[in-house]
């Protein structure tokens, strides 16, 4: 049993000969499947680690019981990590599920680097990866998104992402293992849960072995994807530090085709730092057009304080999100507006502000409507009225996009734009960059 396992674990060389190997374990099928499959293989020094992300109450201290005491009989050595993930997510002012994950994840880290092991498993199975395929189609995605959860990234391996659940479960009987059903599971607020509960029946009715047929057919859409992944990689040589800032003459992004342009610049993208970019295909191609324009001087505002601007034959992306000589810069970022917006961000509907928003200096006709003032007005009538003296106003950059202005730094956002408690957002925060008492403007 479990023979895709074994193949894929081999393909990815996913358990080092000699070394440790971490096992995420909740306590579901899955993960229980796993850990004892794991345990099984020779020339491997094996330890588990659980999260409670404490949304359960008794039920989430129970799973944690049940691992604990399994591992202690199989006599592995056990890791416990918690977090309170709600009161996280809330005071983030971002989705429990994307907390829950980024907490969990950074256990994890932690206790591989503190246990020496070389690999994390995780328990992503077949018929997760059909599910993240059809949420990602739903959702809209590229070639990039398609090919679904990788068999490894960095420490974390998935040695089950090739086998269906039916043989995870047929698996458990035969070794007579048992396993703890988390109740959250069966939620269909959840969308993921939908798609199990709905649409994955639909489609075995249909192919009895659909996941299995998925998981051929995301193989070969990763080897495209890993193709021209690598092709689009060779741009890199064309690019030079400038300090901290990556430049690249833009015809070489400009003349690549379609397929290849915006994966260039992700590259170049996860080059700035850490890999983590939070950039979406709106963005990429953004910074694409940005290369192909004629524009000598556009800028591009990204997530995570970066910018992509034109300057005349390059292209530069920094992380300095601010127009020259402004006394403002300003961070972008995912979010849920939570019930009551922490004081000095605005959260923005995620639909109201377009993948061309940039930090600006105002310009004829710029106007907006602030929260909690009457009507609309123009920038200028806004700063004149506060009596911002002349020299300081053209030091006020507008955040705007292709519909206009969206905020103006140490006013306010526009009103209209602003997203209601719950909904998906980007959270914008502006920081003074200058601050000498003398020079204070509001």
């Amino acid at each position: 049993m479990l023979e895709e396992a074994v193949k894929l674990t081999t393909e990815y060389a996913m358990l080092p000969p000699g070394g440790t190997v971490l096992c995420a374990v909740s306590g579901g099928a899955d993960s229980m499947c796993l850990l004892h499959w794991l345990s099984r293989r020779e020339g491997i020094t094996l330890h588990a680690a659980h999260f409670d992300h404490r949304l359960r109450g008794a039920e989430s201290e129970g799973d944690a019981a049940f691992v604990r005491g399994w591992c202690a009989q199989a006599g592995i050595p056990f890791h416990l990590g918690q977090a309170d993930v709600a009161a996280e997510a809330a005071r983030r002012g971002q989705g429990i599920e994307e907390t829950a994950r980024e907490l969990r994840y950074a256990f994890l880290e932690e206790t591989a680097a503190e246990t020496g092991a070389a690999v994390i498993a995780t328990a992503h199975n077949a018929d997760d990866n059909a599910e993240t395929l059809l949420l990602r189609l739903a959702r809209g995605s590229g070639l990039q998104g398609l090919p679904g959860i990788p068999p490894r990234r960095g420490k974390v391996v998935r040695p089950l992402l090739t086998t269906p659940r039916a043989e995870i479960l047929a698996y458990l009987e035969a070794e007579h293992l048992p396993h703890r059903e988390d109740s959250s599971n069966s939620d269909e607020a959840y969308a993921r849960n939908r798609v199990r509960a709905q649409v994955m029946p639909v489609l075995r009715s249909l192919n009895p072995r659909f996941p299995e047929t998925c998981a051929a057919s995301l193989r070969s859409l990763r080897a495209d994807n890993d193709y021209l992944n690598a092709q689009a990689a060779m741009m890199d040589r064309y690019a030079r530090w400038a300090e901290d800032d990556l430049v690249i003459e833009a015809h070489y992004i400009a003349d690549l085709p379609a397929a290849l342009a915006p994966r260039a610049v992700r590259r170049l993208l996860e080059r700035m730092g850490d890999g983590a970019m939070d950039c979406s295909a709106a963005h990429l191609n953004g910074i694409v057009e940005l290369c192909r324009g004629d524009d000598p001087s556009a800028v591009l505002c990204l997530p995570h304080g970066r910018l992509a601007q034109r300057i005349y034959r390059d292209l530069l992306l920094t992380t300095q999100t601010a127009p020259e000589n402004s006394r403002y810069t300003c961070r972008c970022e995912r979010a849920v507006c939570p019930q009551e917006p922490k004081a000095g961000i605005w959260y923005f509907r995620s639909d109201a502000l377009g993948p061309d928003a940039l930090l600006r200096p105002r310009q004829p006709g710029d106007a907006l409507s602030l929260p909690g003032r009457d009507g609309t007005k123009t920038v200028k009538k806004w700063l004149i009225d506060a009596k911002v003296p002349r020299r300081f106003r053209e030091q006020l950059p507008v955040l705007a996009d292709g519909d206009g202005p969206a905020a103006l730094a140490g006013f306010g956002p526009e009103e209209r734009r602003l997203a209601r408690p719950g909904e998906d957002s980007w959270a914008i925060t502006f920081f003074q960059t200058k601050t000498e008492k003398d020079d204070e403007l509001c």
